[in-house]
């Protein structure tokens, strides 16, 4: 209270606007909010860059991470020990990653997931190994038939049971298209969620691509209270950029929605990624409606 008092009284005998006072007082605060690393693609080119990336990203104050870059038992070609080792080094947590492994059209006919569960089991050891929390697939085409779409949930449920089993938790990524029809008869989104077991299978919602998909977020929350454990904060460029996105409701229902983590996802910049990573951060520390948690 009295450091905060100080810099008031600094500010003021400055002359300091309150914007200048805004932005001083938002240093004091900490919030916990991730970055989908998908969004620093372009920087993480190899080792030599990794770091460094990072570190940068905990400046501006990140304080998680969901990884976007596993193969062959590796994050970003670094081990999963490296890469947790990197990560907690530069300030920040592991939380979470995207990865996934489709079926096949064979195995989508036959509904034979077993070769498909091996690789699970391999990349949910080597998450373990890297502190993750959650896996998420981040993307499934839309069905042909209502047919395909529930032998994909029970695909779903077979690899969230399995992660379940060993400490980790599943879910799904949303982009636009699963609120098309399948058939013209179902949702596509809303069929996975009914048939899905909560247990096993939670959603990632993209704000962003939700409202593209002309959807509400605040309505599936209401509809679908609690299956959202985590959330993209997403906008069409850095957050808050475009008033696209009812970002004060969604934040407001989150509590109905189930979220316990959220990570900010840029896919373009309006001009630098690094200013447009800063801003988009920026913009959630200074609004009152974004909690310091979503954990608890």
């Amino acid at each position: 209270m009295k450091k905060l008092k100080f810099l008031v009284a600094v500010l003021l005998m400055a002359g300091s606007s309150l914007t200048g006072f805004d932005s001083v007082a938002q240093t004091l605060k900490k919030k916990d909010i991730g970055l989908q690393l998908y969004s620093v693609r372009s920087l993480i080119k190899n080792d030599a860059d990794y770091f460094p990336v990072l570190k940068k990203l905990s400046a501006m104050g990140y304080t998680a991470v969901e990884a976007a870059g596993f193969s062959d038992g590796k994050f970003y070609n670094n081990s999963p020990q490296d890469f947790k080792s990197k990560v907690e080094k530069a300030g920040m947590k592991v939380v979470s990653s995207h990865a996934t492994r489709n079926l096949s059209n064979e195995e989508l006919a036959s509904g034979d997931f077993s070769k498909a569960l091996e690789w699970w089991s391999k990349a949910i050891e080597a998450h373990k190994a890297a502190g993750m929390q959650y896996i998420v697939t981040p993307w499934m085409e839309v069905p042909k038939t209502i047919k395909d779409l529930d032998t994909q949930c029970k695909y779903l449920n077979e690899v969230g049971k399995l992660c379940r089993q060993n400490g980790l938790k599943y879910g799904y990524h949303n982009h636009a298209h699963e609120f098309q029809k399948v058939e013209d008869k179902v949702i596509m989104l809303d069929y996975m969620i009914e048939h899905t077991n909560p247990q096993d299978v939670f959603f990632e919602m993209d704000v962003y691509w939700t409202v593209i998909g002309r959807s509400s977020p605040v309505d599936y929350f209401n509809k679908y209270p609690g299956r959202f454990t985590a959330l993209h904060i997403k906008d069409r460029r850095e957050i808050g950029q475009s008033g696209m996105v009812g970002f004060d409701a969604i934040f407001k229902n989150a509590k109905t929605a189930g979220v316990k983590h959220i990570f900010v996802e840029l896919e373009e910049v309006s001009v630098d990624l690094e200013k447009g990573l800063k801003e988009s951060i920026d913009y959630l520390l200074a609004a009152p409606y974004v909690q310091a948690s979503y954990a608890k």
